[in-house]
């Protein structure tokens, strides 16, 4: 029997522990916003990684975005050494969920075991990326404890938010410094037989339009700011929806439909705040005087942040050229320019090798819709070499009744370990 049959083995003995280990992490509530419990992950965390023999480092984000006494950014880096030098493979998996949301059949925080699934927030998205890098890890010291280098394992805070208390920190503290750091897989859930290479740029902005209060009766003596954005929404719908279809890319983007450009209107504000739950009260009869609309602009890599930036202020300007009485402010909120790793890149190779021998077939090289840490990882810590790959479907993330597949756990878990065997040595 090869090392590598014995390591697929090892794996596949400590099953049992991956689901249990699964479940405990799923059932501490890591909802973000606000940023719950990161503190209690972390500490469990350290527990589990310390009698793996890992040093463990806890690290908040002071100062960082979101970071507060209330909710501090919480995040863990544990490092492995080798027997003799050698370079570093370090798996990132953040350690916040988004909220629960309507729908579930499951308790969402059960971690609940059903039809070889484990339900749960944060189950696909990504606590079963984290816990098979974690059975990963353990299973390849096991059955390779000469193995040459380092490895890392980091659980780290609001990926859901920008990343800006975790990743962003940390590269920023050095923690992916190329010189300490050579090869980074996030296990995100983006399917156990492919490999991400990247993913789409993103521009968030928030547009305000503006208009003069008056008593409801009279509407006449204001100016609505809700009737100017709806002028916002028909020209964007007119005009800019329509351009942003024919905007195609080379980038294995999935799904599909991701491979144009595209704009989400994530949310709308205008008029009277709304009252508290126990108010029993009409609202005020008054015309609204402001309104806010957040976009969310996905870009691709053939396209410029400044050209994409310039096709919403040209559409607003147009509109005050033309509408009586509109006026508007915008804000730039969050900006990310689209990251790829080459195809020929080291740890893409492990991993890819890692897939062919545990399925037996080639490995899907695709491109995620959405962005993840890959971009601090990227752009802060200047390290090329960093993929996402781990168990889960991209098409549950942040749905009702969330699961990730045992035996899509294992067979990750055994593609990791297997890298680990191929970058490391044994």
């Amino acid at each position: 029997m090869t090392i590598k049959d014995r390591l697929t083995r090892e794996i596949e003995a400590r099953r049992d522990d991956l689901v249990t280990l699964t479940q405990d992490l799923i059932r501490i509530p890591t909802r973000n916003p606000p940023g719950e419990n990161y503190r209690e992950i972390c500490d469990y965390l350290d527990r589990r990684l310390s009698r793996a023999d890992f040093h463990t480092e806890l690290i908040r984000a002071e100062g960082a975005i979101g970071d507060s006494d209330r909710h501090p950014r919480w995040n863990i880096v544990a490092r492995r050494e080798g027997a003799r030098p050698g370079a570093c493979v370090h798996f990132n998996s953040h350690i916040d969920v988004v909220e629960v949301g309507h729908g579930w059949t499951t308790e969402p925080f059960g971690g609940e075991v059903r039809d070889g699934r484990i339900y749960g927030r944060g189950a696909c998205d990504m606590k079963g990326g984290l816990a098979a890098s974690i059975i990963a890890a353990e299973a390849f010291v096991a059955t390779c404890p000469d193995f040459a280098g380092a490895i890392e394992i980091s659980g780290t805070a609001d990926e859901e938010s920008g990343g800006f208390g975790g990743v962003a920190y940390l590269a920023e503290k050095g923690w992916f410094n190329p010189e300490r750091v050579q090869h980074v897989i996030i296990p995100e859930p983006l399917n156990k037989d492919r490999i991400c290479l990247g993913h789409r740029g993103v521009w968030w902005a928030e547009i305000e339009t503006l208009g003069e209060i008056a008593h409801g009766s009279m509407p006449f003596l204001g100016d609505c700011a809700v009737r100017h954005m709806g002028a916002v929404i028909d020209a964007m719908e007119q005009n800019l929806f329509p351009a942003l279809a024919q905007k195609r890319t080379n980038m294995p983007v999935v799904p599909e439909g991701a491979r144009q450009s595209t704009l989400n209107i994530n949310s709308i504000h205008g008029g009277a705040p709304e009252q508290a739950a126990d108010y029993t009260g009409l609202p005020s009869p008054c015309v609204p005087d402001r309104c806010r609309m957040v976009i969310d602009r996905r870009f691709l890599i053939e396209e410029d942040i400044g050209v994409v930036e310039a096709e919403i202020r040209e559409l607003l300007e147009t509109l005050r050229a033309g509408r009586p009485g509109f006026d508007y402010d915008i804000r730039e909120l969050h900006r990310v320019l689209p990251s790829m790793t080459e195809k020929d890149a080291p740890v893409v190779g492990a991993v890819a090798r890692g897939v062919a021998q545990v399925f037996g077939r080639e490995a899907d090289y695709v491109v995620s819709p959405g962005t993840y840490d890959q971009k601090h990882i990227d752009r802060i810590g200047r390290l090329k070499n960093c993929i996402a790959y781990g168990p889960g479907i991209l098409d549950l993330a942040h749905k009702p009744d969330e699961y990730v597949g045992i035996e899509d756990m294992v067979q990750s878990a055994q593609v990791m370990g297997l890298a680990l065997h191929d970058l490391l040595g044994g």
